[in-house]
């Protein structure tokens, strides 16, 4: 009979977990460049900026939590690219010829980290 150990569990949680993040950001990713093509439908922008929003929302919320295991340096630069990135959809929100140009290449490179 295999016996599990406590810590293997704890590694494959956060293993499923990173998963999902990855999985959650390909989708924002998605919804970002579909809007950021030309002649896109005004909607498509709410679609990508109320996802991604909703999104960062939710881990900056997990990264300042105490049960976060992620060293605190990290966490810390976590939590300014994601105020950034809220800010960046903001201002797209309100000036559609900013554009999502720069928090594509950003979300890319956090959820090439992932893997």
């Amino acid at each position: 009979m295999q016996r599990i150990q406590y810590g293997d569990l704890l590694e494959d949680d956060q293993q499923v977990a990173r998963e999902r993040e990855r999985v959650a950001l390909d989708q924002s990713i998605q919804l970002l460049e579909r809007a950021a093509t030309s002649g896109a439908p005004l909607a498509s922008a709410a679609e990508a900026i109320a996802f991604t929003s909703k999104l960062w929302t939710l881990l900056i919320e997990d990264l300042a939590s105490p049960d976060n295991g992620l060293p605190k340096e990290l966490k810390a630069q976590l939590v300014s690219i994601g105020i950034w990135i809220l800010r960046e959809l903001e201002a797209a929100r309100t000036d559609a010829s900013k554009g999502f140009a720069d928090v594509i290449v950003v979300s890319k490179a956090i959820r090439d980290g992932l893997t």
